[in-house]
């Protein structure tokens, strides 16, 4: 098994609006996309169990050939900057993915 981190050259999170959080993970090579792709190791439900988080909360997934990436966004449980969110522009919200397990090919 490999991390994700190990295989993506860029996994972030930001702000797509006040009331959402995206999030991309972009590969080096098409090789190393595909590999993830095809094996299943990020998908919406591992981004759901990963997150602890209800499907409908996920309100895009996608995969970009062109990007060699892996896009979704979720939306926030309250707007951003209102009380009590704990990170207003959603910049920190990619860590539990870097732990993410693929299998080696």
């Amino acid at each position: 098994m490999t991390r994700l981190v190990d295989l993506a050259k860029i996994i972030r999170s930001k702000n797509a609006g006040v009331d959402k959080i995206t999030f991309d993970v972009i590969f080096r090579s098409e090789t190393e996309y595909r590999h993830v792709c095809n094996t299943g190791a990020l998908t919406r439900k591992t981004v759901a169990d990963l997150f602890n988080l209800s499907d409908d909360r996920i309100t895009d997934f996608v995969t970009y050939d062109p990007a060699f990436a892996i896009k979704f966004s979720i939306s926030r449980e309250r707007p951003s900057g209102s009380a009590g969110d704990p990170d207003i522009f959603g910049a920190q919200q990619y860590a539990p993915l870097m732990s993410i397990e693929v299998p080696d090919p």
